[in-house]
């Protein structure tokens, strides 16, 4: 059997949260690539929609479930809804995230109605949906948790944000303990991303654009796209990381 083989995800069922555009969205089609059926869902059915259909395109099955990750028994619905449709689940990715507002602050100046609204998209759906997950997943299971470079260091004005994604590397890490050998855990912690959110929350745009670059200095001289993102979700996700878990995948362009 060649190796390639072993980074196949033929006959996989997974859903993806947040799978409507951006990093979600990349991994979704990533995963379809390699060769699973996908559920995703975001708040934007039109959005989901598009996507499924272009796994479709892809000739796997793909199919939208409009959900908002932190409405109470939303996750729940999704899990069901996913055994429904795709017969099963054995990968699940935790991608829904990112600034509820796309405003950064300082700690000291966050409102506790903004902290509670960053904690539950950031962190109390990651658990939960680790915790539904975990219900319907058979033995060789996958979770994926999408973190962030944020959780490492000091987050000036990001703090609420970087706070949850920490937590997140922490659940990540208990979780893999939990659900061995049964189900593997692991978190993708993204460096600078092109995504709709981070130009909104940053301002990515004009002579603005060209000084945050600098600013970040990255090693290998660009920012991530979706597809850097994919690519280790695909490879989390596979039978050649059969023997890796608990682990926080760094994929940061050098930072």
């Amino acid at each position: 059997m060649s190796i390639l083989e072993d980074f196949a995800l033929h006959g996989k069922r997974a859903v993806v949260t947040g799978g409507g555009k951006g990093i979600g969205r990349g991994i979704a089609l990533g995963l379809a690539e390699a060769g699973a059926d996908v559920m995703v869902s975001a708040r934007s059915s039109d959005q989901i929609d598009a996507v499924a259909a272009e796994i479709t395109a892809l000739g796997r099955r793909g199919f939208a479930h409009t959900a908002d990750v932190t409405a109470p028994g939303s996750l729940e619905a999704l899990g069901e809804a996913a055994v429904a449709e795709l017969g099963g689940i054995d990968l699940w990715v935790n991608n829904a995230g990112g600034l509820p507002d796309a405003t950064a602050r300082y700690l000291t100046r966050t409102p506790e109605e903004n902290w509670d609204n960053q904690l539950n998209l950031n962190l109390k759906a990651v658990w939960q949906g680790c915790v539904v997950a975990a219900s319907h997943l058979g033995e060789g299971g996958v979770i994926i948790n999408i973190s962030s470079n944020s959780a490492n260091g000091p987050q000036v004005k990001n703090g609420p944000y970087g706070a949850a994604k920490s937590a997140v590397n922490s659940l990540t890490r208990t979780l893999s303990v939990e659900l061995a050998p049964k189900i593997r855990v692991n978190a993708v912690s993204p460096g600078p991303v092109l995504t709709d959110n981070f130009i909104e929350s940053v301002g990515y745009e004009g002579e603005r654009a060209a000084a945050i670059d600098q600013h970040m200095a990255i090693p290998l001289g660009r920012i991530g796209s979706d597809r850097d993102i994919a690519h280790a979700a695909v490879f989390l996700a596979s039978p050649a990381a059969s023997w890796i878990t608990g682990q926080i995948l760094h994929v940061t362009g050098g930072m």
